[in-house]
């Protein structure tokens, strides 16, 4: 335990920054970074794999597959409420180590349930309630980033953790059709698409992670330390005490919970509007570009919201978000009448992603500015917020899912999504935005 914990740790000294913490820092920076990667990876790998499921012969229906797809986001938004409070009590060094090598059950227990073809529906419920375990750390790897570093640097820090984080999201997506096309552990299943039969290794969009997880556990546990910021469960219970933990919750929502229901349901969302038309596309060509874009704009727009501050950005993404749907509505790109529709929905739907990325960058500039009085309250702020954010791919599947199957349409779900965004903007604009607004960030 003396190799675990810092003794001392003083970011905002300069000569402590510069002669040992910042070394520190971006070295913890590095390695939580790349295991966030893999987090998120293991976290969507099924929104990738669902969409084949169907294809190799298990006979699951929309709503059914839906709910695959969402599974890993009510565990880890569930597991991101526990994530919140871990850090201050067992420290950097030991929830990054265990967490890194938990992700290794689902990785492995998906691999093998898409080879038997005999598998119910129920065991892959389960496993992909496992998922969530790479969506849950989310919340202890932001407050210890949120610790390590002074607050002229967190927006910085912050955005490049996530915003590479959120890579892993893409990497799933670009990187299942293209390795599920060759052996590497397993026999191969048979993909029937209309007149195509091929064979593929579907297990390979789970078991790939493996070795890589296995190896970032080993450094975790070798390289990373934890900063003498220690809390008692009960002790961080205080944040719920407090109106702006709850308008954060709701603007990050807006924000990250659009970003990841987005990423989860944007594969069979283009499976369900446009699979029926001749020559329709193959949604795993298309579905990672969603989540790069975010990705990139959260890393991007970070040091835009430490030199201009996080809240104009937030409130700018929440009137695109706004916009940008309604015209989707307007323009008939959630109940298509032909494939010619298809470009444009899909640059619609980027425009959202690329959004969705800006404000993910400017929420967690505001939050460390809103709660600059405590650095522990902060850090379980983000932590929390980023909590329910992530139930962002349970609630968009079902709820699309659950439209598509009564209504026939995604449309009413959309509808109501905008009604959400009018509601945050509001917040976030008369609390964090406007001239003499209560907590300017």
């Amino acid at each position: 335990m003396k190799d675990t914990w810092l003794t001392t740790w003083e970011p905002e000294n300069p000569q402590f920054w510069k002669e040992t913490g910042s070394k520190i820092a971006w070295r913890t920076l590095t390695i939580t970074t790349l295991a966030l990667i893999l987090s998120f990876a293991s976290w969507f790998m099924m929104s990738g794999i669902v969409v084949r499921i169907p294809q190799i012969g298990f006979e699951f229906s929309t709503m059914q597959l839906f709910w695959l797809a969402a599974m890993p986001g009510l565990a880890g938004g569930t597991l991101r409420i526990l994530h919140t409070f871990l850090t201050p009590i067992y420290g950097t060094r030991h929830v990054i180590t265990v967490t890194t090598f938990l992700k290794l059950i689902p990785v492995i227990g998906i691999g093998l349930a898409v080879m038997n073809p005999n598998t119910p529906f129920w065991v892959f419920m389960l496993l992909a309630f496992s998922a969530g375990f790479g969506g849950g750390d989310f919340s202890s790897y932001m407050p210890s980033t949120r610790f390590f570093f002074p607050k002229r640097l967190q927006g910085t820090a912050l955005g490049i953790q996530a915003g590479i984080g959120n890579f892993g999201v893409s990497l799933t997506q670009f990187l299942t059709p293209w390795i599920i096309g060759f052996a590497i552990v397993g026999s191969s299943q048979t993909m029937s698409v209309k007149e195509v039969v091929k064979p593929i290794w579907l297990q390979n969009a789970a078991f790939v992670y493996a070795p890589f997880l296995v190896i970032m556990g080993v450094l975790a546990w070798i390289y990373l330390r934890s900063v003498p910021i220690k809390a008692s469960f009960k002790e961080q219970m205080d944040i719920f005490g407090m109106k702006h933990t709850w308008f954060c919750t709701i603007t990050y929502v807006m924000t990250f919970g659009t970003f990841s229901g987005l990423s989860a349901a944007f594969p069979l969302l283009i499976k369900s509007l446009y699979g029926a038309f001749p020559g329709a596309p193959d949604p795993l060509k298309y579905a990672f570009l969603g989540p790069l874009v975010g990705s990139l704009a959260r890393i991007l727009f970070g040091p835009v919201a430490d030199k201009y501050g996080g809240a104009i950005l937030t409130h700018i993404t929440g009137i695109v978000l706004i916009v940008g749907t309604l015209s989707m509505a307007f323009l008939g790109l959630f109940t298509p009448t032909s494939l010619d529709q298809f470009p444009l929905f899909v640059i619609f739907i980027l425009t959202l992603f690329l959004f969705t990325g800006i404000g993910n960058a400017a929420t967690f500039r505001q939050y460390p500015i809103i709660f600059a009085d405590s650095p522990r309250q902060s850090a379980g702020v983000i932590g929390w917020t980023a909590a329910v954010a992530a139930y962002g791919p349970f609630i968009f599947s079902t709820l699309i899912g659950s439209s598509i199957t009564n209504t026939g349409s995604p449309l009413p779900f959309f509808y109501g999504a905008v009604v959400f965004f009018v509601i945050a903007t509001a917040i976030n604009w008369w609390y964090y935005t406007r001239k003499g607004c209560e907590k300017p960030s």
